[in-house]
């Protein structure tokens, strides 16, 4: 069996990588790191089925060792749609996440604080709780709604546009 070189330094870096994306508090870096990790996988797999052979088709005088071996076909397909199945579902939860919570970000609870503390791994400045809304594009607040103007709704606007008098009607 041949071992190419590029392909293994090749997956070596995608699965660091997605490690470390996966790592991180942002779920889209999360489904990144997903993408790389299967991809990584997907090579691995790709460079267990060793050098290319004849058809698995049993053939009389043939050597057992002349033929490619179907089981690492069978191991990337479905690995491809394991981690299609997985992405798809990470980009419903970000989906959601955002529809909610307008952030991508998942954020420590109570518990996650507390056993900081107590490890002392709690830091003030990264650690420390942020408003859940940053966005400049969020509601406006109760005091700028009176700066808004009316709603009119399209049959009082075309009825002001009208060139007769409302009488005359």
């Amino acid at each position: 069996m041949t071992i190419n070189l590029t392909l293994l330094v090749l997956m070596g870096v995608m699965l660091a990588v997605g490690i470390y994306l996966m790592l991180e508090r942002s779920l889209t870096r999360v489904v990144l790191g997903i993408i790389l990790l299967s991809n990584g996988v997907n090579l691995l797999l790709l460079q267990t089925g060793g050098r290319a052979g004849r058809a698995p088709l049993v053939q009389d005088g043939i050597d057992a060792q002349e033929y490619f071996d179907p089981l690492p076909q069978a191991l990337l397909l479905t690995a491809i749609v394991i981690a299609f199945a997985l992405v798809a579902f990470m980009l419903a939860l970000i989906y959601r996440s955002w529809v909610l919570a307008r952030q991508d970000e998942v954020t420590d609870d109570e518990e996650d604080r507390r056993v900081a503390q107590a490890v002392g791994a709690y830091d003030p400045e990264e650690d420390a709780e942020v408003d859940t809304e940053t966005s400049e594009f969020s509601d406006p607040s109760p005091d700028s709604a009176s700066d808004l103007p009316p709603v009119i709704s399209p049959a009082e606007h075309f009825r002001g546009h009208n060139d007769e008098p409302e009488e005359d009607r």
